[in-house]
């Protein structure tokens, strides 16, 4: 409790500091919030590309709808798959026709089908690399009424790379981001307590431990370090909702990456308040 008072005295003593330092870690905080948001839209978009990979086993026309049922049922047991879905001759027509408007007339004047009746197979998150699509198309392709299984090698292939890519690029550019930041920060609450040399020096004068000259300090990093991030939170919304309203449609940033945020920067906060502190002790003690 008494690291507690002497941290609002503090503060209350030197507000205009605080707000500087609040700003200082909000910007400081702010740009690893747009690198997160930006971060997370990829891994959006990723994903959605990720959920349309899917295997297309195409049907002979001899085959008998009560055969396909029961292999279609076994194949939605395959660990990875996530549903098989029948496209008969007259649905895939009627597909074709919808999405091909340009071929309209071509397909209500044709007296028969050329479509093939199909099995789409949509696969699990999980098993969505290039193996695990090609090792399905593999096992459709032994029936023997699929006369072929498709699934676009080279597509799959470059979304895959392209994941690999985004992921190591984040986890560069996060750290990146993160030790600027860290710097930043530390440089704002060195010169907080650099403001109060004085009150440090008359503390370890009159016997203080520095335990006891560090606490009300590390608390006070931790207030200013979470002011910063909640100052980064409000300015990464109001550029998400600017963006979200005059150039494209963008997802928030999941809860538990905002917790997380705030804690990193209320960690930073009382980590470079400590240094500081241990730092002008041991000039003090020099002397």
């Amino acid at each position: 409790m008494r690291a507690i008072r002497e941290a609002v005295t503090g503060i209350r003593r030197a507000p205009a500091l605080t707000v500087l330092t609040v700003m200082a870690i909000g910007l400081s905080v702010f740009t690893l919030g747009l690198f997160g948001l930006t971060a997370h839209n990829i891994d959006v978009a990723l994903s959605d590309v990720e959920r349309r990979v899917e295997v297309v086993a195409y049907l002979r026309d001899d085959a008998s709808e009560e055969l396909i049922e029961i292999a279609r049922h076994e194949i939605e047991s395959y660990p990875e798959v996530e549903s098989a879905r029948y496209v008969s001759k007259v649905e895939a027509l009627y597909e074709a026709s919808r999405e091909l408007t340009e071929f309209s007339d071509v397909y209500s004047d044709l007296e028969v089908n050329p479509l093939p009746a199909s099995l789409e197979i949509s696969l699990r998150p999980d098993f969505r690399t290039p193996d695990d699509v090609e090792a399905v198309a593999d096992r459709l392709s032994g029936y023997h009424f699929v006369e072929e299984a498709r699934y676009g090698r080279e597509w799959v292939d470059r979304i895959y790379s392209l994941r690999r890519v985004a992921g190591g690029a984040a986890i560069i550019l996060g750290l990146s981001f993160a030790i600027g930041a860290a710097l930043l920060i530390g440089i704002a609450v060195r010169m907080s307590v650099l403001a109060r040399a004085r009150e440090i020096s008359i503390m370890q004068t009159i016997g203080a431990t520095d335990a006891y000259v560090r606490r009300p300090f590390l608390v006070e990093g931790l207030v200013t370090g979470l002011g910063g991030g909640l100052l980064a939170l409000g300015l990464t919304w109001a550029t998400y909702l600017t963006v979200e309203r005059t150039l494209l449609s963008l997802a928030w940033l999941p809860d538990l990456w905002i917790a997380g945020g705030l804690a990193f920067a209320g960690l930073l906060g009382m980590l470079a308040a400590s240094g500081a502190v241990r730092r002008e002790l041991r000039r003090l003690d020099a002397y």
